[in-house]
């Protein structure tokens, strides 16, 4: 943490002062920000905190008047002296970059495919004048190696599609670090990063700190992230600022009813979770998915060698059980689920779902078993079709299977399912734009129990929402498992989530299977020291016990080293 005095001592870089924001619908007026006011000094990190829908990337964006034309601001937002809501394009355009930057959210889309990621920092030094060709390139690959990029003199000729989820957010951040602009405004730069990555992250965030002085505003609706990272906090509701307070006081005494809410809804790492619950699945019964020797490999295309994702895994799930799978991007989770559905094919070992053997099965001989395994897809927007609305999508695999002639028929069906996963039966007749990301996940939940499975894939369910959504996701979740008493496989990078929900945790890394055991065994005492990084890694809603587990992974990679 910064010493607060030093904080004191600076004038602000950035003030938002009676901020409000209106933006003109159909329906009429939205205010989604109502009379905010805040600011940041130099070397300083504000987090703005809030779930979706709060107003806080909207006043974030503000701050550099990155809004649609529908959107009307009012009252003042000041960056190095300048009021940006008042200025013309052309001020506008030289304050963007050198007083203020910005890190999005989602860096594949930030990050034009078509040109290098050289090409794209230096851009922006070109754009702001006097550099040469030369210079910028030199620069480009000078912010590419502080950001963390290993071999930049050869990565800074590599596009976009070349570099991990993680890298591309580093890129991003040296892309906004090139100006040395006076505040970053870093909108959710880790919400699509597994926690090893979430953790290097956050360690670059504090370094740009620290060595380029610059003062940030993170916005999150992690609470881990705000402990790690925030010397101040502003917790946002419905468009207002509720509280305000230093990182410590606020987790130590949150005084806003909102503020205990969000910080009650944070899943944490318990160590007993899951213990309750072992004993009532028997070990003696005949798996419903058995993996001995699992392997699974894609070709190579135009001669290269072929990627085995995973390598040798032996694991079973056997009926009423949760089995929590977890590791970082790349580590093959993702790939042994499909494979469990029948969606990739596997090429070698053994593994048996439901009393079929995957190698070298026909479709035929598997159909009759689809209906038998429900699948929850990490991102429900993507995995309905938006010209159906809920009803109809629910309703699909009802009629595929033919336990209905046509979606209206099934219509009585998808109501008392909407209302299993606390939807209203109304919602049937919107269209999936139309909920929210968290009532959307809950209706692709609806749709995978449609056929009471045996078996439920759930892939990354929560990782796309916030907390207090998150919270009452995973609740419903372990509800409808009690209640039909189906197995599951939960496939996750978020350990605090996996341990609420899990029985057994299998931790994969890079396609091996490091470590298995029960939920309180492997969060508790865990062996391999992958497991034990990631345990570190994993962000907690505390300051004095995050800055405690900081020391710890710092030991763990040294030692690893």
């Amino acid at each position: 943490m910064t010493d607060a005095t030093n904080d004191q001592q600076g004038r602000p870089v950035a003030v938002v002062d009676d901020l409000t924001v209106t933006f003109a619908t159909d329906n009429g007026a939205v205010d989604a920000v109502k009379g905010v006011s805040l600011d940041v000094r130099p070397g300083e990190v504000l987090a703005l905190v809030g779930e979706s829908g709060s107003g806080k990337s909207v006043t974030a964006r503000s701050m550099l008047r990155l809004m649609p034309e529908t959107a009307t601001l009012g009252g003042a937002v000041y960056l190095d002296g300048t009021d940006v809501v008042s200025v013309g394009a052309a001020k506008l355009r030289e304050l963007r970059g050198t007083a203020g930057a910005m890190v999005f959210q989602e860096p594949s889309t930030a990050l034009n495919p078509v040109f290098t990621v050289g090409w794209q920092i230096a851009e922006g030094l070109r754009a702001h004048g006097g550099v040469s060709k030369k210079e910028a390139r030199a620069k480009a690959i000078d912010y590419l190696r502080r950001v963390g990029i290993p071999d930049p003199e050869t990565r800074v000729d590599h596009y976009p599609h070349q570099f991990s989820g993680g890298q591309k957010q580093r890129v991003v951040i040296a892309s906004a670090l090139a100006l040395e602009p006076s505040v970053i405004i870093a909108d959710e730069p880790t919400t699509a990063l597994d926690v090893t990555v979430q953790a290097e992250i956050l360690d670059l965030l504090r370094r740009c700190r620290d060595e380029f002085g610059a003062a940030i505003v993170i916005i999150t609706h992690n609470m881990g992230v705000v402990a790690d990272l925030a010397d101040r906090v502003a917790v946002m509701y419905q468009g207002e600022v509720v509280e305000e307070a230093p990182v410590a006081q606020l987790f130590a005494a949150p005084e806003a009813d909102y503020t205990k809410r969000l910080l009650a809804a944070v899943p944490r790492l318990e160590a007993s979770t899951g213990a309750a619950r072992r004993a009532a699945i028997a070990t003696d019964v005949e798996p419903l998915v058995s993996a001995k020797g699992l392997e699974i490999e894609y070709p190579g295309r135009l001669g290269a060698h072929a990627f085995k994702a995973v390598k040798g895994v032996d694991l079973d799930i056997r009926p009423g059980e949760v089995l929590g799978l977890v590791g970082e991007s790349g580590s093959g989770k993702t790939t042994i689920g499909r494979a469990i559905a029948g969606l990739t094919r596997i090429t070698g070992g053994s593994l048996n779902v439901l009393g079929t053997e995957m190698l070298g099965y026909r479709e035929r001989d598997f159909k009759r078993h689809r209906k038998d395994i429900g699948f929850v897809f990490q991102d429900p927007a993507t995995s309905f079709n938006p010209l159906l609305t809920i009803a109809e999508c629910v309703a699909e695999p009802l009629v595929v299977h033919g336990e209905v002639s046509n979606p209206r028929a099934a219509r009585k069906r998808v109501g008392e399912l909407l209302e299993m996963v606390q939807l209203p039966a109304s919602y049937g007749d919107r269209y999936p734009h139309e909920l929210s990301g968290g009532q959307r996940q809950r209706a692709s939940l609806a749709r995978s129990i449609a056929l009471r499975p045996k078996l439920l894939i759930a892939d990354e369910p929560t990782s796309a929402l916030d907390v207090s959504v998150q919270a009452r996701v995973l609740e419903l979740f372990l509800e409808l498992q009690q209640d039909l008493g189906f197995a599951s496989l939960f496939i996750s990078h978020d350990l605090a989530v996996v341990g609420a929900l899990s029985d057994r945790i299998a931790v994969l890394y890079r396609g091996d299977l490091v470590e298995t055991g029960t939920t309180a065994e492997v969060l508790g005492a865990p062996q391999h020291p992958y497991t034990q990084r990631l345990l570190a890694s994993l962000p907690v809603p505390d300051p004095a016990e995050q800055a405690e587990r900081r020391r710890t992974l710092v030991e763990l990679e040294n030692a690893g080293s």
